[in-house]
């Protein structure tokens, strides 16, 4: 085999292996792809966080708590729509990922709050990020903070709390500091 074509096979393979080792985890039967973030504005106290969540074992695990350095505390929400306005609901008992399943944490679903954040998130940063489930061990991720095109492009999505109606939501019972989402209204 020639140099350069020896130079080439390597260079095709590390452009390969790039992309899965650079963002995705994996520890057990639970895999992790490409957890991800928006950035802050200055003075808003609370960040997003998607990913999606993988269990290629014959048992459901359950996402149960999440920790960062960030922020004061980390959440698990779902968005719905219902009767035309969006309600968003803290997931209580945790995340269920079925045996054999994926569940993806997504704008307008099932999502992250990074409440209380320390200081804005900014495009280019890797936030740690430790995930406790049942039934699996902790893994250790990184949020990759993608600019607002990136995630929509990737994500297909049609906005986060960041564009949602604030007078469309219903956040009845839940507490985010004074700040809420992104600056949305909050009835309690």
């Amino acid at each position: 085999m020639t140099r350069v074509s020896s130079f080439c096979i390597a260079v095709l393979l590390t452009a390969i292996a790039l992309p899965s080792i650079a963002h995705d985890y994996r520890e057990g039967e639970v895999e992790i792809a490409h957890p991800w973030s928006r950035p802050t504005p200055p003075g808003i106290m609370m960040g997003v966080g998607y990913m999606t969540i993988h269990n290629t074992g014959d048992s459901d695990i359950v996402l149960k708590s999440l920790e960062t350095p960030r922020a004061a505390r980390v959440s698990i929400h779902e968005s719905m729509r219902k009767d035309g306005i969006m309600r968003m609901r803290p997931l209580e008992d945790g995340l269920t990922i079925p045996a054999g399943g994926s569940v993806e944490l997504k704008p307008l679903s099932y999502h992250l709050m990074l409440e209380k954040l320390k200081k804005p998130l900014k495009v280019g940063e890797r936030i740690p990020l430790t995930l406790k489930f049942n039934n699996a061990q902790v893994m250790e991720v990184e949020l990759s903070v993608d600019s607002m095109e990136a995630g929509q492009e990737e994500q297909g999505a049609s906005g986060d709390h960041g564009t949602m109606d604030p007078e469309n939501m219903d956040h009845e019972g839940m507490d985010h500091g004074s700040k809420g989402h992104q600056g949305m209204k909050h009835d309690h």
